[in-house]
């Protein structure tokens, strides 16, 4: 017995260190010393958003060629079942849980923000995937596509709930659901995923080169100013004391590690169940923030976006990675 635990825990520091010297997570470092520092390094506005509209491109065109050629099974239904209830669930208890400390439209926020899913995430840990040579299904993809739009319906619907107990003013549900799923990176990632099942191969062969080849070095370059923004952005979160703190660190990893266990019952594959575990785990900060403008302009921006991207984010890609890992082989 002793010697299986020890066994695991040189596995798990081996994913660690493994994940710790991959370079996309050297160049977030990077960024974040870059920030410390005060360098006048910078990367365009426009940049930054090309990419990050690339990185979705690509995911989704790649995930629905795969599709494409692997059919639709039960198994994927019940995974896109699971990504939906985890995404209805999260905010549920983690609005509750915040709303000890935190106001109606903070809490709300935040709970919307720890239920819904972090591209940027899914992007490295599919990157950590293929370092383990570990696959996932494509239509892990679809999941991530779904669980993005139910938290922010589910904790606009708990602040409207807590908004009119204390008088407040209510919110056009129509408003949010139309900004919820036009959001950007929604309608990249299913509308490439879409393209990509119903694009023909010898075709798609043409642009597999943008696709696939350079996709590393682009998701270097914008964890290199997502290394940035979060140093920049972190000092904002600290008013809000060791509470929320705790709760940034403590809500993802345990749905991290529940999920990553929940997951057997709905897959067997490795990388599909890692794959869940992170999705659960990250933190919205795109487009949670763009709805929460419209749901909850008394939010505190400076609070939740720092939350996920300064505390959240920057955990998951160095601990919760291994972490998940160590859940999904330990209950295998």
């Amino acid at each position: 017995m002793s010697y299986i635990a020890s066994h695991f825990r040189f596995m798990d520091f081996q994913i660690l260190i493994s994940n710790i010297t991959n370079p996309t997570l050297l160049f977030f470092l990077l960024g974040i010393l870059a920030a410390v520092i005060r360098s006048d390094l910078q990367i365009p506005t426009s940049t930054s958003k090309f990419i990050s509209l690339y990185l979705l491109f690509s995911i989704g065109f790649k995930g629905g060629q795969e599709l494409a050629h692997g059919g639709f099974s039960a198994e994927i239904g019940n995974s896109l079942l699971f990504g939906l209830a985890l995404s209805s669930l999260i905010p549920v208890y983690s609005f509750f849980i915040v709303r000890q400390k935190l106001s109606v439209s903070d809490s709300g926020a935040v709970a919307a923000s720890l239920g819904s899913v972090s591209a940027v995430t899914f992007v490295s840990a599919a990157a950590f995937l293929e370092a383990q040579n570990i696959r996932f299904g494509a239509h892990m993809v679809a999941v991530m596509a779904l669980m993005e739009s139910p938290a922010i319906i589910v904790g606009v619907v708990l602040m409207m709930k807590f908004r009119e107990k204390e008088g407040g003013e209510r919110v056009k549900m129509k408003s949010v659901f139309h900004h919820a799923l036009t959001n950007g990176s929604v309608v990249i990632i299913l509308g490439s995923l879409l393209i990509g099942m119903i694009a023909d191969s010898k075709q798609a062969e043409g642009i597999k080169p943008f696709t696939a080849d350079i996709f590393k070095g682009f998701l270097a370059i914008f964890l290199l100013e997502m290394g940035m923004v979060t140093a920049r952005r972190f000092a904002a979160f600290r008013k809000y004391g060791a509470f929320i703190s705790i709760c940034a660190l403590a809500i993802p990893a345990f749905n991290g590690c529940l999920t990553a266990y929940l997951s057997g019952f709905i897959s067997q594959e490795t990388g599909n169940r890692f794959i869940f575990a992170i999705l659960a785990a990250s933190a919205s900060y795109i487009a949670v923030p763009a709805a929460m403008r419209l749901a909850a302009p008394k939010a505190d921006p400076g609070l939740y976006i720092p939350m996920a991207l300064g505390v959240t984010f920057p955990f998951n890609i160095t601990l919760g990675m291994p972490l998940y890992m160590a859940v999904i082989e330990a209950s295998s």
